[in-house]
């Protein structure tokens, strides 16, 4: 039944199409059916599958004379992911519930999106994964070029340039797998079993690794995620932050991590202190968190804010990744979660709440218009989802961080200093954006508003709620997703990755 989260979304899609045009009520409807039955399908796995196993969910010959199939399974990391992407989908429609410009065709691309990402998660494959992972950015580009906002063509372009330039390299890196491998299979399981040469998992884990982590935002590739936030429309920034970026950290551990564990190992030389390619990706990992929180805390438009953000938030999911122990890579994964929740509500203030009605980002121009006394649902949502990405105790956030910087520490104590020095700055700029947008400076004069601000919606309200309780259950049980996740990574597929170089 998992395999329909991908059925269920095309379908819902194509259902979208024969809908006759102007039906805006029931174009919602059928999108947001389409996406509770997804998510509904994945919670129910999720709540049964606690064992961690690779799960197989279909598994049949595609082109057999090549060694390709159609093979989607699933463990504890992608049972977590999909679980985010449930969520997105359906809190996505619900703040894009005022659109009426073109819904059907908005919805469409939604939901084809939507379809994409939970392949992406599902295949087991190497070629069905990238198909999947070449689909996304298709809807990706027509949802933030037609209706986006500022830059939105702009936008769009680089976005779109962006993936095709790390997908390329992605390719590159496993047709040169599956040539070496004997070209007998493109099965993920069949090519980490390969005992592929050190000079050459030396050469194709960067390729791959950077491939992939150019969508998860790796400083200096980044620059397309704050222009392409700040382009796309809210539900399109809701699923750019928190889970199309989480699709190049997953094809960084699932693809390059665990089928070139060797390439993660020393040099046997050392150039400018750094000693094998993790050294270097760690290093970049934390230039991101460090660059993303000191340019987020000098922008002066609200979205920018957020968007560098998501650069440093994702910086520590890559740092995560790269500490190569048990506990450092169990919170990447949570991370990947938690900022994927937090990231998508944040945009959802700032964009649905705040944008749509104020129509503005400007911080100068918000900070007087006293929002925190108009529309005290937002301020509040913002607090929290602030103090949540803080790292406050209570929600997933905490312990996401707390867990990548004890992995850090064990494994590159200079490093976790650096990091604590990006988590002060990440206090500072949240509680500056949240001070400078929803209230005014002392002695300001207040601008009223003519006419006044419409109320948060329900459709707004219920968002908002989900997201947060998505958050705070997690932060108070987070066993809920380690328990998924710690078997996964100690299942046989990982071997490879603790045999060379786990720590």
């Amino acid at each position: 039944m998992l395999a329909w989260t991908i059925y269920i979304s095309f379908l819902g899609a194509a259902g979208l199409l024969l809908l006759p045009r102007g039906s805006v009520a029931a174009a919602r409807l059928l999108a947001l059916l389409t996406a509770v039955a997804g998510f509904g399908i994945t919670l129910a796995y999720f709540l049964h599958h606690q064992t961690g196993e690779m799960l197989t969910i279909t598994r049949m010959p595609w082109v057999p004379s090549l060694g390709i199939e159609y093979h989607l399974a699933a463990d504890g990391i992608s049972l977590t992911l999909l679980l985010l992407t449930g969520i997105i989908a359906i809190t996505g429609i619900l703040f894009s519930w005022d659109i009426i410009e073109r819904t059907k065709e908005f919805f469409v691309f939604y939901l084809l999106l939507i379809a994409a990402v939970y392949g992406v998660f599902l295949s087991y494959d190497l070629f069905l994964l990238f198909v999947f992972y070449e689909i996304v950015i298709i809807p990706k580009y027509f949802l933030i070029a037609i209706w986006g906002s500022t830059r939105r063509e702009y936008g769009a372009m680089k976005l779109a340039l962006y993936s095709f330039v790390g997908s390329a390299m992605v390719l590159i890196g496993l047709i040169a797998a599956y040539v070496v491998a004997g070209a007998k299979s493109t099965s993920l399981s069949e090519l980490a079993q390969f005992p592929f040469s050190l000079h050459f998992q030396m050469l194709a884990f960067p390729l791959v690794f950077v491939g992939f982590a150019i969508l998860a935002g790796l400083w200096p590739f980044h620059t397309w995620a704050p222009t392409g936030h700040v382009a796309a429309p809210t539900a399109a920034s809701m699923l750019l932050a928190g889970v199309v970026m989480k699709l190049g950290a997953y094809g960084c551990l699932r693809v390059a991590m665990t089928l070139f564990p060797l390439g993660l190992g020393p040099w046997g030389f050392h150039v400018l202190a750094l000693g094998s390619w993790r050294d270097v990706f760690a290093l970049l990992a934390v230039i991101g968190i460090i660059y993303g929180a000191l340019v987020a805390l000098v922008q002066k438009d609200f979205k920018f804010v957020i968007g560098y953000s998501s650069v440093s938030h994702m910086g520590f999911i890559l740092l995560g990744l790269m500490t190569l122990n048990q506990i450092g890579l169990t919170g990447a994964v949570m991370q990947m979660y938690s900022h994927g929740i937090l990231a998508g509500l944040m945009f959802a203030v700032v964009g649905r709440m705040v944008y749509a009605r104020t129509h503005t980002r400007e911080l100068a121009i918000l900070g007087p218009m006293n929002l925190y006394k108009i529309i005290p649902f937002a301020a509040v949502t913002f607090i929290l989802a602030g103090m949540a990405s803080m790292g406050l105790p209570g929600f997933s956030g905490f312990w996401a961080e707390l867990m990548i910087l004890v992995g850090v520490w064990r494994s590159y104590p200079t490093f976790a200093l650096c990091v604590g020095f990006g988590l002060v700055i990440g206090v500072i700029y949240i509680w500056c954006a949240m001070q400078k947008a929803f209230f005014a400076e002392p002695g300001a004069v207040s601008v009223p508003l003519n006419p006044p601000l419409p109320p948060i919606s329900f459709p707004e309200r219920l968002g908002a709620i989900i997201l947060i309780c998505a958050s705070v259950l997690v932060g108070i049980y987070p066993q809920v997703l380690r328990n998924v996740i710690v078997p996964a990574l100690n299942s046989p597929l990982f071997e490879g990755l603790r045999r060379g170089s786990w720590q």
